[in-house]
């Protein structure tokens, strides 16, 4: 109650916030020929490993099929005769096994054994393979271009004219590479890559590597061949054919830039050149290890379910998060795209260069290149004032304050629990985070330590430990100039000295952020000069009186680095909470405590009454002694506010969706428009609409894919059903299409778990928990992996919990000021 009165005093006082890897049974582990397949496991053998791919890819853009041929060249390891990798979707014609001299190893037409329940192929080789020699693994196979998002995929567009193109493109990661080739589809085979593309003479080719040459092949073809790769994962391969222009530049290194649209749009690709070009010399300085590859693309595709991919030397793109036009465009639609380019390029070393072990730690990719968009933006364009960081940090609380909430690092095996490692904990919760680090370790520790991270294990792979161990290394600049790296355990740990005065265990300290869910919460109390703190788990929809508290409580603890600032105090102070209770001794009586400075650390805190009547008197009669950051802080530990700024355009739109005749001039403009960006805009009016036919009409578009592209229809199910009038109509509509939306968009994708996270939370009712706990208790078989099914409902349970808690007091408050 108390909380909540502090929350609307501060809102009236105009205060505003600018598979398990297990082997299978015996019996179930037969291929589709019912042949016992050899190998069991979800994660591929070792004992062989890829070193050189030389692929030959043709797609068909007018029968919609592709076939191709692949040489891998392989490193034996142990003696075997078998050879076991990826490959999904993939019609198989031939595989052989060669030599070293590339000579067949049998006469033999070899068989491929197929597991689809892992996605898994075998040959066998008559002849052992043996450990230490060189040998080729050939196979030649085809397939349909896919109809969804991934694996190589067909996109179309429409000119001005009316026109439907066609190009196909690829999206690999997590788990899809291996439908486009077969592969070695998990990020620890590193290897090169030689591409051949094969395409007609009105379309273009691209890949990771510039082309090298083009060879006219006959039948109208051509084959464009690329430089050899440099070794990577097979994630981060990626090939397009499409008729695209680009526009083009250099940086000061020499790496040539280019960025790709549609012909039409061309003219909107100028900005994201001036970006890409500005950023990527940024990283090349605060990284201090050059941009390996000749050239980076930047191309925009028109059907594209995420928003980017970080291929190296090839970048996909959103048209949305690439494409700017000056004469439309909103001052944060320009926003969006340096943000997302700037993400995209930080991968280009987080995640490219060195890459996670497994998909258990996403997050050093994700979390790192979503806090270098923060850092390089905040260096290269500090007039596009990005202050919204808090956000980020917020909407990972909302997340991690719920029992359904994972660790950073966590175990995923299968491609479906994979791809449910891509979501706010891996890329809000690992970014926020890594700043907290930033502001213990101090700018330049931070700096010196990815440098050293990134020196070791370029083109190479490392674990959350691997982090840890290189940021608490010191190296002098000889050894940067030299081109070395430093790694001797033997160096003081000077950046931990910094922080508290005595030694610090960083990766005991980071194992508490990384390797337990949840976030802590930091009880306060002052008495004279003595500042009493504690930590206990936040959890939002438990209260200590319920009889499961002690339960979820149990076992955690965090290493916390506290900061706070006082009446009186110059500069902000640190403590290290590594205990459930402290007691601090500040150096003077003051009238007021407030911790966590400008919210530079992951955790919540809440003051004894005394506490928070003094930071709101201080709030009333002088809020500027607490900084910006400071001050959306103690709102948002008071109740979790976060706006939602909205463009003037977007709001004339929504007034005049509301008549006949201004929804049906939108959804034809909308139908025309060629600047994504407006577009967006215009979808967001139209499902502002009261009229729920309007609504329905608008949901049957996004199910034809014609009209609004498939894409789409993830976040206009989440526009209707955020719209009073559409949230019983979306909830239905995902219940009655299921399975055709299953088809669109794979379990644990990011797109289906939008549509459910976007339908379930915005209900607020027991009845309506029921009915969303029956559906999905109706499909238990589907979705029996999701965690995203726990954290919708967990987020409906506490609507619920806030309602009971909240209600009367915001009504009360409310009626006293209308009267």
């Amino acid at each position: 109650m108390h909380l909540l009165l502090v929350i609307l005093l501060f809102l009236e006082s105009q205060f505003c916030v600018q598979s398990s890897d297990s082997n299978s049974p015996a019996g179930d582990n037969l291929a589709t020929n019912g042949l016992p397949f050899p190998w069991s496991k979800v994660r591929l053998p070792n004992y062989i490993v890829p070193v050189h791919y030389h692929l030959l890819i043709h797609p068909n853009l007018t029968t919609l099929k592709f076939s191709g041929s692949v040489k891998i060249e392989i490193d034996v390891k142990n003696n075997t005769n078998w050879v076991v990798l990826h490959s999904k979707n993939l019609k198989i014609f031939t595989a052989t096994v060669l030599d070293e001299h590339e000579a067949h190893l049998s006469d033999k037409v070899l068989s491929v054994l197929e597991y689809p329940a892992h996605e898994q192929i075998a040959i066998f080789s008559p002849k052992i393979l043996t450990s230490g020699e060189k040998y080729f693994l050939y196979l030649e196979f085809g397939a349909p271009l896919s109809d969804g998002f991934y694996g190589f995929y067909k996109s179309t567009y429409k000119t001005k004219a009316g026109e439907t193109r066609v190009l196909a493109s690829t999206h690999f990661e997590p788990t899809s590479a291996r439908m486009a080739l077969p592969c070695f589809d998990e990020p620890i085979f590193k290897a090169n890559y030689t591409v051949r593309i094969r395409r007609g003479p009105s379309h273009i080719a691209l890949s990771n590597m510039p082309l090298e040459q083009t060879v006219e092949i006959g039948n109208g073809l051509f084959e464009d061949h690329f430089e050899v790769s440099v070794k990577m994962s097979s994630y981060l391969l990626a090939f397009i054919v499409c008729d695209f222009r680009s526009v083009s530049g250099m940086t000061a290194t020499g790496i040539n830039i280019s960025i790709y649209a549609v012909p039409e749009k061309w003219h909107q690709t100028h900005y994201a050149l001036e970006a890409a070009l500005r950023l990527l010399e940024f990283y090349e300085q605060y990284f201090n290890i050059l941009y390996p590859l000749p050239k980076m693309d930047l191309i925009a595709i028109p059907d594209f379910q995420s928003g980017a991919m970080e291929n190296w030397g090839l970048t996909t793109y959103r048209e949305t998060s690439l494409l700017y036009d000056p004469d439309i465009s909103s001052a944060s639609d320009k926003l969006w795209v340096t943000l997302v380019i700037g993400h995209e390029l930080a991968h280009q070393w987080f995640g490219n260069l060195v890459t996670m072990e497994w998909w258990n730690d996403i997050w050093l990719n994700e979390g790192f290149a979503r806090y270098m968009e923060f850092v390089s933006l905040e260096a290269v364009y500090p007039e596009l004032k990005v202050d919204h960081f808090l956000d980020t940090c917020f909407g990972a609380i909302g997340r991690d304050s719920l029992n359904s909430s994972r660790p950073i690092s966590s175990l995923a095996e299968n491609p479906t629990q994979i791809k449910e490692m891509f979501d706010t904990v891996s890329y809000d919760k690992g970014a926020c985070i890594l700043h907290m680090l930033r502001n213990f370790l101090t700018n330049e520790g931070f700096q010196s330590g990815i440098i050293r991270y990134l020196r070791r294990f370029r083109y190479s792979n490392a674990r959350n430990e691997d982090l840890w161990d290189s940021l608490i290394k010191t190296c002098s600049e000889e050894d940067f100039t030299a081109g070395e790296y430093c790694y001797s355990s033997t160096q003081a740990t000077k950046n931990a000295y910094r922080f508290a005065g005595e030694h610090i265990d960083l990766k005991k300290m980071m194992s508490t952020w990384t390797l337990q869910k949840g976030i802590p919460l930091v009880t306060v109390r002052r008495q004279g000069r003595r500042l009493y703190v504690g930590q206990e788990r936040f959890l939002k929809i438990v209260l200590p009186n319920d009889p499961s508290w002690n339960s979820l409580q149990e076992g955690y603890l965090w290493h916390i680095p506290l900061t706070y600032k006082t009446s009186h105090s110059e500069h902000e102070v640190k403590h290290l909470l590594t205990t459930k209770s402290d007691v601090l001794t500040l150096d003077e009586e003051v009238d007021w405590v407030k911790l966590n400075t400008d919210m530079n650390g992951y955790y919540i805190v809440h003051y004894d009454e005394e506490g928070w009547n003094c930071l709101t008197e201080l709030l009333r009669v002088n809020h500027t002694a607490l900084s910006f950051k400071d001050r959306a802080s103690l709102i948002h530990n008071a109740f979790q506010l976060v706006t939602l700024p909205t463009d003037v355009s977007e709001t004339v739109y929504m007034v005049g969706a509301q008549d006949d005749s201004g929804w049906a001039y939108l959804l034809e403009k909308y139908g025309v428009s060629m600047c994504e960006t407006e577009k967006s805009k215009f979808l967001s009016a139209l499902a502002s609409s009261k009229d729920s036919k309007k609504l329905s009409r608008l949901l049957q578009l996004g199910m034809g894919g014609t009209v609004i592209k498939t894409q789409n229809l993830p976040s206009l199910i989440y526009m209707v059903a955020r719209n009073p009038v559409g949230h019983f109509l979306a909830w239905d509509f995902v219940k009655k299409h299921w399975n055709e939306l299953v088809e669109k968009f794979p379990l644990g994708s990011f797109g289906i778990r939008s549509i459910i996270v976007g339908t379930v939370t915005q209900f607020s009712s027991t009845e309506e928990l029921r009915e969303v706990e029956v559906f999905f208790k109706s499909i238990t078989e589907q979705v029996s992996q999701l965690r995203v099914i726990q954290v919708a409902t967990e987020n409906l349970e506490k609507n619920i919990m806030w309602l009971k808690r909240n209600l009367e007091t915001m009504r009360t408050w409310l009626q006293q000021r209308l009267n």
